[in-house]
């Protein structure tokens, strides 16, 4: 791990400074899958805090679902449980909407507001891992901070 952080990584450490104790780390190897961060950071895949983002068909607005690294979100189980249909985003719409890359997107510090959702899996970890704006730096939290963070509800989303 390095000390030098990107731009990116630098807005999310200021928000996270202003939230409590949290250090946003640098890693020499990529992390842009959870299992590339995983592998990094010697935890399991599933202790990865993974951030989903979608497209809401209805509104065309950002819809970010925070998953266990281990899952897949299941589309049908979310509208059930939401009533929001999703889509696929593209690159362009994360960078525009989130205002970060693919691969480092966090889960706080979006470039605007953003409906999410917490995949409920990731409660039965003591700590988990976030990415911090680009695909090689990360962060350390507990559930229940991201929980407070993100101001969102926890749901059953997995496949």
């Amino acid at each position: 791990m390095t000390d030098t952080l990107q731009t990116a990584s630098l807005r999310v450490q200021d928000f996270l400074a202003q939230h409590g104790e949290f250090k946003v780390q640098r890693l020499s190897d990529s992390a842009r899958t959870a299992a590339e961060a995983a592998q990094a950071l010697g935890c399991t895949i599933a202790q990865i805090a993974k951030s989903l983002i979608f497209k809401d068909e209805s509104t065309g607005d950002a819809v970010l679902i925070i998953a266990s690294g281990s899952n897949m979100v299941h589309m049908g189980k979310f509208y059930t449980v939401t009533g929001i249909k999703l889509a696929k985003a593209d690159a362009a719409f994360v960078r525009e909407k989130i205002g970060y890359a693919i691969g480092g997107v966090p889960p706080v510090a979006h470039a605007s507001q953003v409906h999410t959702f917490l995949d409920q899996d990731l409660q039965q970890y003591t700590e988990i891992w976030a990415a911090a704006g680009t695909p090689h730096s990360v962060f350390q939290l507990t559930p229940q901070q991201l929980a407070q963070l993100t101001q969102a509800a926890w749901i059953d989303v997995a496949k």
